[in-house]
């Protein structure tokens, strides 16, 4: 079993449904209240990546990337159209987008994340596959530069800086990010005439925990 960085073809990714899932354990106590707990930290994707195919072409390029992929024996890398960047999708990319840490003189490695916040609720989402090329640092609010004040590991989201960011300086990203993700069946079915016809084959993808 291995993890290939490449990335799922974009343009059949795009027509895709899918989306987080989460697991609650609901228990109805007898007073007619319940309990509710997940044993989730964190959600999980999932997605059909039959709903994308367009034409014949599509099927051969996704039976291709299927067999060099060994089915589920491998992971690789989705675009998530929905979700896919670290701050607005019209805005772009910006150094601020996402906190990611505080230094403290002499912590120089942070992880990437992003936050959901929604009222009183929020979510810290662990980004562990950014896009090469897109990953924008800053310290104190100021901009930094890549290749010169920090690098990016794209296979594991870990942004290093050359020096530590200083005591209670607040540590920025902004980045596009794929989601870590393997096939979820050994088997693809697809009928000729009944594509043609519009028949879909099913093909779920679910997301890999780093």
């Amino acid at each position: 079993m291995a993890f290939h960085e490449i990335r799922f073809p974009a343009s059949l990714s795009f027509g895709s449904v899918g989306g987080p899932e989460r697991r609650t354990e609901i228990v109805a106590l007898t007073n007619g209240h319940e309990q509710r707990r997940t044993p989730w930290a964190h959600s999980r994707r999932r997605y059909d990546a039959g709903l994308g195919l367009r034409s014949l072409d599509d099927v051969a390029a996704l039976i291709a990337f299927f067999e060099a992929r060994s089915g589920q024996l491998h992971g690789f890398r989705w675009k998530d159209w929905a979700d896919y960047t670290s701050g607005s999708v019209r805005a772009g990319v910006q150094f601020q987008d996402q906190i990611i840490g505080r230094g403290d003189g002499r912590r120089r490695e942070f992880a990437l994340s992003k936050t959901y916040a929604s009222g009183p609720g929020s979510y810290v989402r662990p980004i562990a596959k950014p896009v090469r090329g897109t990953v924008l640092a800053g310290v104190g609010a100021v901009a930094m530069k890549e290749g010169l004040h920090y690098e990016v590991d794209t296979a594991t989201g870990t942004v290093t800086f050359d020096a530590p960011p200083g005591p209670d300086a607040e540590v920025t990203a902004g980045f596009e990010f794929d989601v870590p993700v393997r096939f979820d069946a050994d088997r693809i079915a697809v009928s000729v005439s009944s594509f043609q016809a519009g028949d879909l084959p099913s093909v779920p993808v679910i997301e890999v925990r780093p």
